[in-house]
């Protein structure tokens, strides 16, 4: 069957299985930041924005993906031109490992996009989908009330 979706603001159609999952056609498209890490939408790695919404690619099948509006974290900065959202998680410390970054970072815009100015209680809620055994989770949260002071600036809202 066909796909067809804007990924990272580009038209994209290939050619799926029924049975295929999007963290799968997404891979295949060589976006590796969306990581499969529990197949079973319990982990947070393999977060998207579909139409503007943090879902797990994982237990979403591609063709409920087709015709809709897909981010992945290569949409939302690159390593020349970070974001500054990642540029917090760098800076914050929250990126250890590594596996579970991009899907915090997709939560993180994903809550950025609704609130312009989170508390630590809305981070830790955006964050709740989202495993990691690396940083304990105090360095993300720190990053995304960093983020929000740093996406607003970006925007001139100070």
């Amino acid at each position: 069957m066909r796909f067809e979706a804007t990924i990272n603001g580009r038209a994209v159609s290939a050619e799926i299985a029924p049975t295929e999952f999007l963290t799968e056609v997404l891979r295949a498209q060589g976006l590796i930041g969306t990581k499969r890490g529990c197949d079973s939408g319990d982990c947070g790695a393999c977060a998207v924005l579909l139409d503007g919404r943090e879902v797990n690619s994982c237990i979403i099948l591609a063709a409920q993906a087709s015709g809709h509006d897909i981010v992945t974290v290569e949409g939302i900065g690159t390593t020349r031109e970070p974001h500054p959202i990642q540029e917090a998680f760098v800076d914050a410390g929250a990126v250890q490992c590594g596996f579970c970054t991009p899907g915090m970072v997709i939560a993180t815009k994903a809550l950025l996009d609704e609130t312009a100015t989170p508390t630590r209680r809305d981070a830790r809620s955006a964050l709740a989908g989202h495993l990691c055994r690396c940083t304990g989770y105090v360095k993300c949260v720190d990053a995304v009330v960093d983020a929000a002071h740093r996406v607003r600036a970006a925007r001139g809202e100070g």
